[in-house]
């Protein structure tokens, strides 16, 4: 079957910055409760999850808007820095461009959706030049209007987005969490990817298939040969 659009989630996916991300949240955890997340509570609590309820989880409790905002600047400036610190990394990951070119010409609905905020959307969109392969505007991002991943509501707003209806779309996710989401919101084909990842998401509920880089990507679930 050939599908109609395809939606991204970000990080992990179009960019590989999983230990970026997991050295920011450890400054945080040690900072909120004492000590670091084991590696079932990043698997869980962390990846893909929206910067609100990982605070939340956390700090055993529920902050208030000024502590979420405080301490979300907080980690998100952690994370930022250590992107800008490695220049060589701020690339997207191994065969994005040469498929995001591909889609592009071939007219295939695509966009992003993501447990991000909008200060590292725009930080990305800068970066790494988003807006050559996407209308931002249609970006979907954690702007506090919907619940995050795994709930439906990211993907549904991603589908809606690009005029595709959800059956329609593939989705690329890294997160157990994501594959949980895309799932429920009754995408099509979700395609897990990272190498590390392989047996957890192919165990999950959702992937059917997984790939180690976009280079791997099935180009045929989208494009005629």
């Amino acid at each position: 079957m050939q599908y109609r659009g395809i939606v991204f989630d970000f990080n992990g996916v179009l960019f590989f910055d999983a230990d970026l991300q997991v050295k920011s949240w450890q400054l945080i955890a040690r900072q909120l409760r004492g000590r670091e997340m084991t590696d079932a509570e990043l698997t869980r609590q962390m990846h893909g999850r929206p910067n609100a309820y990982v605070l939340r989880y956390l700090a055993g409790r529920e902050l208030t808007a000024q502590d979420l905002t405080s301490w979300m600047e907080r980690k998100e400036s952690y994370y930022r820095n250590l992107c800008l610190e490695t220049p060589d990394r701020l690339v997207l990951s191994p065969g994005a461009e040469d498929l995001l070119a591909a889609l592009a010409g071939a007219g295939i609905a695509r966009t992003i959706a993501t447990s991000s905020e909008i200060t590292n959307v725009r930080f990305f969109i800068e970066h790494l030049r988003l807006d050559r392969w996407f209308d931002v505007d249609k970006l979907v991002y954690d702007d506090g209007s919907r619940p995050g991943k795994p709930a439906p509501d990211v993907y549904l707003a991603a589908a809606q987005r690009i005029g595709v209806a959800a059956s329609g779309c593939v989705v690329v996710e890294d997160a157990l969490s994501g594959v949980e989401s895309a799932a429920a919101a009754g995408i099509g084909c979700i395609v897990g990817i990272g190498a590390a990842a392989h047996a957890r998401l192919l165990e999950s509920k959702g992937a059917v298939r997984v790939i180690d880089t976009l280079r791997d990507f099935p180009r045929d679930l989208l494009l005629r040969p």
